[in-house]
């Protein structure tokens, strides 16, 4: 039921995201279908083979192959995978947690939009993302402003008669970085703000 409203929104429909304690927030997934200002701040640190984890429809991963960097979207979405194929992107149906194709030997790993709140435990994702990278490669990852406090919630999509059932997903902001990457294994954290966007670098 998720990922058939995640595809209504990327069609245009109307859909929106539930908190469990009552808010509600419009989830416009058409705005990734076309380059975000500030992408240019994770497309330029890669330069090897890179992951894209929660591709969605691809934009990412479809800029990277354009410029000759070999990428693979993961995304659970089928729709948003074949949105991406169709672009020319190359992307696989799957949970970051599966078993992926290159495990170990990617350079970069992107978290672009938020996707390190994916499943609701950071420190579990980046464990997992650490076990995908190469010795020495780098996770980028998007992240909410310093002093945002970081949380986890409890949200469902809702739109035109479905709704979705619960999940969790993460908040994580620059100020939680230093103790995130001690726990999980990275040892150097960079962070940078770029048109109106924080990122971060873990290596």
């Amino acid at each position: 039921m998720i990922g058939r409203l995640y595809e209504r929104s990327l069609a245009g429909a109307e859909v929106e995201v539930e908190y469990a304690d009552g808010r509600t927030a419009p989830l416009d997934a058409t705005r990734w279908l076309a380059p975000v200002d500030g992408d240019e701040a994770m497309l330029s640190r890669c330069h090897g083979p890179t992951l894209d984890v929660g591709s969605g429809p691809g934009r990412l991963t479809v800029a990277l192959a354009r410029r000759g960097v070999a990428a693979l979207g993961v995304d659970v979405t089928p729709y948003a995978v074949h949105l991406t194929r169709r672009a020319g992107g190359r992307a696989i149906c799957r949970n970051v947690f599966e078993p992926l194709p290159g495990a170990g030997r990617w350079a970069t790993a992107l978290l672009a939009d938020g996707n390190i709140g994916i499943g609701g435990d950071p420190d579990a994702l980046l464990r997992r993302v650490r076990e995908l990278v190469r010795p020495g490669g780098e996770v980028i990852a998007e992240v909410r402003p310093p002093g945002t406090a970081g949380r986890v919630e409890r949200v469902r999509l809702r739109g035109r008669g479905l709704t979705g059932t619960w999940f969790t997903w993460a908040t994580v902001s620059v100020s939680d970085l230093g103790s995130l990457a001690g726990r999980t294994g990275f040892t150097r954290v960079e962070a940078w703000k770029e048109a109106g966007r924080w990122f971060a670098s873990l290596r």
